[in-house]
């Protein structure tokens, strides 16, 4: 009776967690758009394609998670012991991927700093002020989005193309905080004092941060999964009493 128990307790959480991995795979498919979505507010910034590895795996494994969700309730409602092994089986290799995610994450977090220091200054140097202008746009919008003005503070203004040839001393509207104000340097308090490139950083590094976690979070909950199809298809293989059970209810 005990080992019975067990099974049903097993079989009860695992289907629980099977619903679980359908709540997932949304959670996770929405992870993976949000990062592309950002990305592509910052793309100009970060010149290395491969960094949306991450976010591509774990769409990835999101979209595999509802197969899994599917597969692990009959498996587990049937008592299926090909259905439930192929369920561990399946688990496992969505787990080694999620660690591989996490992995990845660090390595492309640490590389941010570096991206963005070698990138933005070409971005700011091809600031035309225009809103046909791919740099101009993602400028205004990072300068905006995180308040912030220039690499380092606004005065980097003076070094760029666009302020040489505009030749009013003053800083894109972007850069400014208050109501009314016109860019002009002779009025410094009416701009966004922080620089963007420390915060393009921060956010980017961020973002990389929620993959991390939510990886590492269903991983640890696939385990749980894992865990429990074992028990279940261990105790089905080993305890005479339940096969005698399954066994004379298939006969009934």
């Amino acid at each position: 009776m005990m080992g019975q128990c067990g099974i049903t307790s097993s079989k009860t959480v695992l289907v629980f967690l099977n619903l679980i991995f359908w709540a997932a795979a949304g959670i996770l498919c929405y992870v993976g758009a949000y990062v592309f979505i950002t990305y592509d507010d910052y793309d100009h910034f970060f010149e290395d394609v491969y960094t949306l590895i991450p976010a591509v795996i774990i769409i990835a494994v999101g979209a595999l998670l509802f197969l899994i969700g599917l597969i692990g309730c009959c498996a587990t409602v049937r008592e299926s012991h090909c259905g439930l092994t192929a369920f561990v089986v399946i688990l496992l290799l969505v787990f080694m991927t999620e660690v591989a995610v996490v992995v990845l994450g660090y390595v492309y977090r640490a590389k941010v700093e570096d991206e963005v220091n070698s990138s933005i200054k070409k971005v700011y140097d091809e600031y035309n002020g225009t809103n046909s202008n791919a740099q101009s746009r993602a400028i205004d919008y990072v300068q905006r989005q995180l308040q912030c003005c220039g690499i380092h503070n606004f005065s980097d203004w003076k070094q760029t193309h666009w302020y040489e040839e505009s030749k009013n001393n003053s800083v894109p509207i972007s850069c400014c905080k208050t109501a009314g104000c016109t860019g002009s340097l002779i009025h410094p308090d009416d701009l966004y004092q922080e620089g963007c490139e420390a915060l393009v950083v921060k956010k980017l590094q961020e973002i990389m941060m929620y993959v991390i976690w939510t990886a590492l979070t269903f991983a640890a909950i696939q385990m749980l999964g894992m865990l429990c199809a074992c028990v279940v298809l261990c105790r089905r293989s080993r305890d005479p009493v339940y096969e005698l059970l399954i066994s004379g209810g298939t006969q009934a």
